[in-house]
């Protein structure tokens, strides 16, 4: 968290640009202290070693006044960046790029990882600059691979058609541009001129308006110094080698036993698919078209919903990218909005009016007991909703990003993405720390422990310093021991639980009292066969009749296994197409 004062704004990189002075400002700046912050960037000078006098050159030097009707260099103390070589692979584009190749363009590295919450904020931030600026701006993605699966170009490609990105990616498996920039912390986005030249680092999500602000600053100094290259530039992205599949990157899976149906979340085509069992599609809810619009299941709309909740004749829909929760009346097909402004929340709000309060990327939905419960994604945390009641607010998870476990309150939690129940305690699978998490719901359970309690089932926790975050892999065995790899879906069976471990390509079943874990289904590597069984990404789950549902959401299907035999076959909806562009 940043504070009102000047030192605190900024901080030095650890090595190069510390010795160069260089500043760099972090991306959580209180609201209230933007205009100071935006005053230093622009117009104070990077701090320098003091001479032998005591001053620093900066003290001791007149600053060149600039000609008159000629806007000053927001970045007088800038120094030459160092390259982009040390990729393994460039994505979106024909081939790699160098700051040589972009000299006249103001250019942003996006220093991120595709599993990170923060960074998939950032893009909706990157998408509007790259609008704004068309003509001047490039955006650069630097993938800095925080899990082993996210280090192979196939699968950070598909990560860039998950999240429609169209600006060059360069995989950047061992590190070493990260290294060059000194980066600490994903997101990170770094900004160099259209000479070359470093500029600085903005730390987190949320720095929109900011680097808008800084952006224009430097367009506008090197526009009337006659160095800005204006002339759009257009790369080859992989979108364009992408055949239309009917259903695109599908996330989390529902079944209505009592009319024998399946709910699809089909996320990239921004609406609910409802099928039978046998693949007969029944209903298409959402126009495709990205928005919140209420309304009609046919013009309604939605972005990239994942988990869904079935109460009576009330479908209840993870509405993620909108930060919203909607609801669908299944006797009418109206889409209604039930949670959420439509607008990121960005401080860790205990809750309040459905309609006042902010959300932050819902991911998965679970109805117990009449209440409500949502993965809450990007505050890390889980929430809860009483049917009927006018509020929303915190359940669990303090809100910061860890495996810790603890009263709800004090607990922490790490991206949680799924949700399921044995029907007494809820079982959450958080992603970013490769674990599953037991926390207690039932009554019986709040007479003994009042404050409530959040476990951890399988994997790593209460480690040091956020080192559970690191600890995943793909090992099986007994609870502190197991490791997965950014799980993502979860169901419980019978006694048992099934987990997606997304990243692992594998479904695992896990046993909540013995806490044990094992493989299931899958060989560990992407792919699309069915004898055996191969997975690319799974992660959503659902169970029915002897059989597991799987959103295999890389290969844009749905299987159907049975859980005896592990017989595999893909779920095939009859007429069903991808929307119109």
């Amino acid at each position: 968290m940043m504070t009102c004062s000047n030192r605190a704004w900024f901080r030095h990189f650890e090595s190069w640009p510390q010795r160069c002075g260089v500043w760099r400002w972090d991306g959580n700046a209180l609201v209230g202290c933007l205009a100071a912050i935006l005053l230093c960037l622009f117009f104070v000078p990077a701090v320098a070693q003091e001479t032998s006098d005591g001053q620093s050159p900066a003290a001791s030097t007149p600053k060149p006044a600039p000609e008159a009707g000629k806007p000053e260099n927001p970045f007088p103390n800038r120094i030459p960046a160092p390259s982009l070589d040390g990729g393994i692979e460039w994505l979106n584009t024909s081939q790699p790029l160098s700051l040589k190749d972009l000299r006249g363009k103001v250019v942003v590295l996006d220093f991120w990882t595709y599993c990170c919450i923060n960074c998939i904020h950032v893009l909706p931030d990157l998408k509007y600059l790259e609008k704004k600026y068309g003509k001047e701006l490039v955006v650069i993605g630097v993938h800095s691979a925080k899990f082993d699966n996210e280090k192979e170009s196939g699968n950070i490609r598909k990560a860039i058609l998950r999240y429609e990105i169209e600006h060059p990616v360069v995989n950047d498996a061992e590190m070493t541009i990260w290294r060059k920039f000194s980066i600490r912390s994903w997101p990170s986005l770094v900004l160099i001129d259209p000479e070359g030249q470093f500029c600085g680092v903005a730390s987190g999500e949320g720095n929109r308006e900011l680097l808008d602000q800084v952006i224009a600053k430097v367009i506008d100094y090197h526009r009337a110094k006659g160095t800005l290259n204006e002339k759009p530039m257009a790369f080859d992205l992989e979108s364009g080698k992408e055949a239309a599949t009917p259903l695109r990157f599908p996330g989390k899976l529902l079944v209505d036993p009592a009319h024998e149906r399946v709910f699809i979340s089909d996320s990239n085509h921004n609406r609910i698919v409802v099928a039978s069992l046998a693949g007969q599609l029944l209903k298409v809810i959402g126009s495709g078209k990205i928005g919140a619009k209420d309304g009609p299941a046919e013009s309604a709309q939605f972005d990239h919903p994942q988990g869904m909740a079935l109460d009576g004749n009330t479908l209840y829909v993870a509405d993620t990218e909108n930060h919203l929760l909607r609801t669908v009346n299944l006797t009418t097909w109206e889409v209604s909005t039930l949670a959420g402004t439509g607008e990121q929340a960005r401080g860790r709000d205990r809750g309040g009016e459905l309609r006042t309060t902010a959300l932050n990327s819902p991911w998965d939905l679970y109805i117990q007991q009449g209440v409500l419960y949502v993965a809450m994604a990007g505050p890390h945390q889980l929430w809860s909703h009483a049917l009927g009641s006018k509020t929303i607010q915190n359940y669990a998870g303090s809100g910061r990003e860890d495996i810790t476990n603890g009263s709800l309150a004090q607990s922490a939690l790490a991206q949680p993405s799924g949700i399921t129940s044995d029907g007494e305690s809820l079982y959450v699978v958080d992603s970013e720390g490769s674990s599953i998490r037991k926390i207690t719901t039932s009554e019986a359970d709040k007479l003994e422990d009042p404050e409530g309690k959040v476990t951890t089932v399988v994997g790593a926790s209460d480690l040091p310093r956020g080192a559970s975050l690191f600890e995943f892999g793909d090992i099986d065995g007994k609870g502190s021991a197991v490791r997965l790899q950014h799980p993502l879906g979860i169901v419980f069976h019978e006694g048992k639980l099934f987990v997606a471990d997304s990243y692992n390509h594998k479904i695992k079943v896990i046993d909540p009292i013995k806490r044990t874990c094992e493989s299931w289904l899958g060989n560990g590597k992407p792919g699309a066969a069915l004898a055996p069984v191969q997975l690319s990404e799974p992660a959503g789950l659902a169970t029915y009749g002897g059989v597991l549902f799987i959103a295999d959401t890389n290969n844009h299907r749905v299987l159907k296994v049975d859980l005896k035999t592990k017989a595999a076959t893909e779920l095939k909806i009859e007429g069903l197409t991808a929307p119109k562009p």
